[in-house]
């Protein structure tokens, strides 16, 4: 199956995505390519990068290569997992806890914890950054969580 990376939501949601972790950051999340569209580079980025959205129950809304492999989707099943799927339920209270507090500071770079694939199997995550997603507008437009980023 190919993915149609040439959208326009998804050419705006790279750069909300890049703009985002670079203001509360203080460094990019990926160094700039002048041979192919950011989207594209953040697809194929060497560590796991998704998103979610607004909904009540949010949804993922992005997740490059590295994510669908890990967490085993492919993409039209990742953009219709609520991502409170993500993780087993006995650690839904632990996820809440740390998006609200990545709703209060902006960001959080050294979240570990356990989650879980398309086909149950559970995996550990370590130091990774879960930051808001902000509009160019300074609009709320979700989270966003990179796995295995290298400083």
């Amino acid at each position: 199956m190919s993915i149609n990376l040439n959208t326009s939501f998804l050419h705006q949601h790279a750069i909300n995505l890049c703009d985002s972790y670079q203001r509360v950051l203080k460094r990019p999340l990926l160094e700039p390519s002048n041979n192919k569209p950011l989207i594209e580079s953040l697809y194929k980025a060497p560590f796991a990068l998704l998103s979610h959205g607004l909904e009540k129950d949010p949804i993922f809304n992005f997740a490059n290569q590295a994510a669908l492999i890990l967490f085993e989707y492919s993409w039209d099943e990742f953009m219709q997992l609520p991502s409170r799927l993500s993780a087993k339920p006995v650690d839904q209270d632990e996820r809440q806890r740390l998006l609200n507090a990545v709703n209060q500071q902006g960001y959080i770079n050294d979240y570990s914890g356990i989650r879980i694939t398309a086909s149950g199997r559970e995996f550990f995550i370590e130091n990774a950054v879960i930051w808001n997603v902000v509009d160019s507008n300074g609009h709320y437009c979700g989270q966003a969580a990179a796995i295995g980023l290298l400083d």
